[in-house]
């Protein structure tokens, strides 16, 4: 009998991959984590090896786990692309989205398309905010729904996590930006967590800073920084060739990115749909 890739076990593989971790990849699934296991070793018997690295703390891609990966991502958007296409006239409506702007470049680019193709009926309105004023508009019924990043820990019904992210410090590639004094900051807007948590981290550790950039471009604080004149906290993933993570300034905790959704929106399958999108496709 041919060996066969089920979606099931490819969605599964696709969540614990971008996710890192088999418990949060379960509650993302609304499977136990016990099931996850027996689907990640169901498909790594068709795939005839190991697909993750395991440990205590994390998983990672192995070299077979990073050609299925790239593999099968368009095999599952198509299969995704092909049932919405069935039933995709039959949804009209309108989704208001916030997105913060570390992030509205990947989602504009790499999701929205796709589900606009699926959904033709499906009207998308966009708003770029940070992360804590687009909570606000979401909790005041002003958006729909909207891509958040906040604390660890703080999911709910209506908050439920795309990806987990560790913010780290960073300073240009070649020069000593960190030993200044005092510590010259490129921060982000007011009402981003990543700049309450850089002010409040210093603040309590007693460095002296000073405020060279203060904006709500994420461009401009990475600019800044790689051009050598501040140092700011970014997700690791995101940690360009131009910079360097600075491992003597306080940790900071873990984040996470969130798909939040309003109340009102709780029975809106369009907005359904949408977080299904998000959380087989965001990544960071």
């Amino acid at each position: 009998m041919k060996a066969i890739l089920d979606i099931d076990l490819i969605r599964t593989f696709h969540a614990v991959a971008r996710i890192g971790k088999f418990s949060a990849a379960a509650e993302q699934l609304h499977k136990s984590p016990a099931a996850v296991s027996v689907h990640i070793q169901r498909l790594e018997a068709v795939a005839g090896g190991r697909l993750l690295n395991r440990d205590n703390q994390s998983v990672s891609l192995t070299a077979l786990g990073k050609r299925l990966l790239v593999a099968t991502t368009e095999l599952l958007s198509t299969h995704d692309r092909v049932l919405a296409d069935l039933h995709g006239t039959r949804l009209a409506g309108r989704i208001t989205l916030g997105v913060p702007d570390e992030y509205a470049d990947h989602v504009i680019r790499d999701i929205l398309p796709t589900f606009a193709a699926a959904w033709p009926n499906v009207v998308l309105e966009l708003k770029t905010a940070p992360s804590y004023a687009l909570r606000d508009l979401v909790l005041r019924g002003k958006l729909q729904a909207a891509v958040v990043t906040q604390p660890k820990g703080q999911a709910n019904a209506e908050v439920r996590v795309l990806v987990s992210t560790t913010p780290v410090w960073v300073g240009p590639a070649h020069t000593a930006a960190a030993s200044m004094e005092p510590l010259p900051l490129a921060v982000h807007a007011a009402q981003c967590p990543y700049r309450q948590a850089m002010i409040e981290s210093l603040r309590q550790s007693g460095r002296r800073t000073r405020i060279v950039l203060e904006s709500p471009s994420n461009q401009a604080v990475k600019a800044c920084v790689e051009a050598g004149l501040a140092i700011s906290l970014i997700d690791r993933a995101r940690v360009t060739d131009a910079m360097r993570i600075l491992e003597d300034l306080p940790v900071i905790a873990e984040h996470e990115v969130v798909f939040m959704r309003s109340q009102a929106s709780q029975g809106d399958e369009a907005v359904s749909l949408l977080f299904r999108a998000m959380q087989q496709h965001f990544r960071l």
